[in-house]
C-alpha cells in the first residue's frame, strides 16, 4: 500500500463554494475515485486557503491513468480547476505531493521488529 499526500492552493474568495463543492461530491465521482483504487482519501483545509489531501491506493500511476482516463473526473476537474491558484493542469494531476516524513505504524512496527531480534 502506498501513502499519499498532496497540497493545492484554494482562492481565498471561493473557499465557502470549494466546501459547497464537496457537500457532497457527486456520487458518479465517488465511484470512479474508489474504482481507481484510491482509499482513505480525505481533503483537509488549512488557512488561507491551503488544502492538504491524503489517500492510499496499491497502484498511485495505474489510479492516475484510470482517473485521466474517465470522462466523469474530466468534467469534475474541469468544473473544479477555477477554484484552484497556480495550478497548471488538471488538479487530480498537477498537485504538489508532499514526501512522508514520520509514520507511526510503520515506524512501531520496526521497532517491533528489533526488539524481537535483539536477544539481550
Amino acid at each position: 500500500m502506498i501513502r499519499v499526500a498532496f497540497q493545492l492552493q484554494i482562492d481565498p474568495a471561493l473557499i465557502d463554494e470549494y466546501v459547497a463543492r464537496h457537500t457532497p461530491v457527486w456520487p458518479e465521482m465517488l465511484a470512479e475515485i474508489a474504482a481507481a483504487g484510491r482509499r482513505n482519501y480525505s481533503l483537509f483545509l488549512g488557512d488561507g486557503g491551503r488544502l492538504f489531501g491524503y489517500y492510499e491506493v496499491d497502484d498511485d500511476t495505474a489510479a492516475q491513468a484510470y482517473l485521466a482516463a474517465s470522462p466523469i473526473a474530466a468534467r469534475w476537474e474541469a468544473e473544479m480547476s477555477r477554484f484552484f491558484v497556480g495550478l497548471d493542469g488538471r488538479p487530480d494531476q498537477a498537485a504538489t505531493p508532499l514526501a512522508e516524513v514520520f509514520n507511526l505504524h510503520d515506524q512501531l512496527a520496526t521497532a517491533a521488529a528489533s526488539s524481537e531480534s535483539d536477544p539481550s
